[in-house]
């Protein structure tokens, strides 16, 4: 599994990317070249080594690909399903019969009418979990997917990435302090 390469530019492998993004982060972090290809892409690191900094500038730079607060801030007064729906208009590609499994999977069907503010952490990340994975965009960035989760929830995130692994058109980079064992991660950028 390649890594990064201690110098300003991380050339993840070789391939047609996806994505790619120049000058992002400070300090010793600055002006690193990164390229997205198809498949899990862990970008790993400790605190405030631009693992956030990165996804955020992925997703504003470039099109079809999506990042989210996980806690969706700005939706306190809507319910799961207003969300959901809304992904409806959001994204071109959103995958409905997904999003349902995901929601079933996930143990967010007793949630579903309740407005936002109301559930627990994990329980809103989850949410938002869902609008990412359902989204359909070619790059979705995912910052730490597996915090404020229980058990079960984990292992449907860990199940999802293993099947998403192989795909060939379509990348999901997740950003963590380091990466998963439990998942087979075709790239890996240490920053």
């Amino acid at each position: 599994m390649p890594n990064a390469k201690p110098a300003t530019d991380i050339n993840v492998v070789q391939g047609q990317a996806l994505s790619s993004v120049k000058g992002f982060g400070e300090g010793a972090h600055k002006a690193r070249h990164v390229e997205i290809f198809p498949g899990l892409c862990a970008v790993v690191g400790d605190e405030g080594t631009g693992k956030t900094a990165l996804l955020r500038v992925l997703a504003a730079t470039n099109s079809n690909t999506v990042w989210l607060d996980h806690s969706l801030p700005d939706a306190d007064h809507s319910t799961p399903l207003d969300v959901w729906q809304q992904c409806t208009t959001d994204y071109p590609q959103w995958d409905q019969a997904l999003a349902r499994d995901l929601a079933s999977a996930l143990n967010l069907e007793p949630h579903a009418h309740k407005l936002l503010y109301m559930l627990s952490t994990g329980s809103r990340r989850k949410v938002g979990l869902v609008v990412l994975l359902a989204s359909g965009a070619t790059v979705t960035c995912l910052d730490q997917p597996f915090g404020a989760l229980d058990r079960p929830s984990i292992d449907v995130l860990r199940r999802f990435f293993e099947d998403a692994a192989p795909h060939s058109q379509r990348a999901w980079v997740i950003a963590d302090y380091e990466a998963d064992p439990h998942i087979s991660w075709q790239h890996t950028i240490n920053l």
